[in-house]
């Protein structure tokens, strides 16, 4: 075998050991929970503004807070008490999205 073939061979396996290494301690992070939110805090809602700018609501106990961040920093535009958000929308997963179409989807085609 070529000197040139043997590296790349052994370059190859190095990051793929590398890469299956990394999945790994991803995997276990994640099933012993770090990451995981803690304590009584909560995002609410985020809302973009443009590249740099977003607005935040963030529970924390019954207040809500309207957070403003941007590239020089985070400020507390307002507080909501929690009374005055609206109930939050259940998300759907993308299955049950898909479900959706596809009924529409049949349902305009038995027209």
């Amino acid at each position: 075998m070529l000197p040139t073939t043997s590296y790349l061979v052994e370059t190859l396996v190095t990051l793929l050991a590398v890469l299956v290494v990394a999945i790994l301690v991803l995997v276990g992070a994640r099933r012993l929970g770090v990451g995981a939110p803690q304590g009584p805090l909560e995002l609410v809602g985020r809302l973009p503004l443009d590249a740099r700018r977003v607005i935040y609501l963030v529970r924390v106990g019954s207040q809500v807070l309207v957070v403003g961040a941007s590239e020089a920093g985070l400020i507390k535009l307002s507080e909501v008490t929690g009374l005055d958000l609206p109930p939050p929308t259940p998300s759907r997963s993308f299955a049950e999205v898909l479900a959706l179409v596809r009924s529409a989807r049949s349902s305009r085609e038995a027209r």
